[in-house]
């Protein structure tokens, strides 16, 4: 059967396992994928790597290429691939977006330069940019949206333009993060723009960012606890078929980890180094190792990730099925 592309589903932000010298363990990446793909099918169609889970910053511009290749080859058969662009110019951005298109990549999720959120930016400046780079590259888009309280956030009108004007922007990630525009501007893009995808990227408020009615999430804490997180979406995108109660009792049970990975926060570096431990102690990495500049965990922090993953009933996996 013919694989079919996506934009509507959960799509985990995955994180990469490395090895003691920093570079990156292809083979336990390749077991971690071959389990993430076993949820194929139950509400995670595709996959997002080189995300700010991935350590997209932290990796070189090769191994984000290597990375992308080797999520195509074992989970491009049938889940949509996304890779993350990051990046300070458009030039490069293109570059970029045409190599993970190379290395297999279905479409990319375009983050927008970091210097924006120092400096601000131009309002007219980031439609050209996804038109740009859309058009320079000939690839689908997820385009994602920097929190409100942010210099890099693209206001309604603009996204409506982007989805309007440019035919590649297919998605956006809804990363708003203050609950009144967040739920102003989802309806507002749903009267103007019904065929865009939206999907939340509030790992730390899930379930309560699912009831605008999205149409999936694009977070690493999928690629962590996707056991909770498909069950919970499946309650949340067919509500007639489930009751609230329901809806109440799987945001209860991923509220534990929630906490222990994000703290009631955003995700930052700290918190995707949380997540990592929680692979870690759940048998899936072996290293909850980060690329520097995040620092290791101390103990403290463990012991706060294992009880969050006890909490919300989240055993060991054992992965020798997984491995060469």
């Amino acid at each position: 059967m013919a694989k079919v592309k996506t934009f509507k589903t959960i799509f985990p932000a995955v994180s990469v396992p490395l090895n003691d010298d920093y570079s990156i363990n292809e083979p336990e990446f390749r077991a971690y994928l071959r389990w993430i793909k076993t949820f194929y099918g139950k509400g995670m169609d595709g996959l997002v790597c080189n995300g700010h889970t991935g350590e997209i910053t932290g990796l070189t511009r090769a191994e984000r290429k290597r990375v992308v290749e080797i999520c195509a080859e074992e989970c491009g058969d049938v889940m949509t691939i996304i890779s993350g662009v990051n990046c300070e110019n458009t030039a490069e951005s293109i570059e970029m977006a045409k190599e993970a298109k190379e290395a297999g990549a279905d479409g990319i999720l375009l983050m927008p330069p970091h210097m924006w959120l120092r400096f601000g930016m131009n309002p007219d400046a980031p439609f050209e940019y996804v038109k740009d780079v859309a058009e320079g590259a000939d690839i689908d888009i997820i385009i994602h949206l920097y929190p409100a309280t942010s210099k890099a956030f693209y206001p309604v009108e603009t996204l409506i333009k982007m989805c309007k004007e440019i035919d590649h922007v297919k998605c956006i990630k809804m990363g708003t993060r203050v609950t009144s525009i967040y739920e102003h501007d989802v309806r507002l893009l749903r009267q103007e723009c019904p065929d865009i995808s939206l999907i939340t990227c509030h790992d730390e408020t899930l379930c309560v960012s699912w009831f605008p009615g999205m149409d999936g999430a694009l977070i690493g804490f999928a690629g962590c606890v996707p056991e909770i997180i498909c069950p919970a979406r499946e309650v949340f995108a067919n509500p007639d078929k489930h009751t609230l109660k329901e809806a109440q009792d799987w945001s209860d049970r991923i509220y534990h980890i929630s906490q222990a990975i994000y703290g009631g926060g955003q995700p930052s570096g700290e918190a995707h180094a949380r997540l990592k431990e929680a692979l870690k102690q759940r048998g899936i990495f072996k290293s909850a190792l980060m690329r520097k500049p995040v620092l290791p965990l101390n103990d403290e922090e463990k012991a706060w990730v294992a009880l969050g993953l006890e909490r919300s009933q989240l055993p060991e996996v054992d992965m020798t099925q997984f491995e060469d």
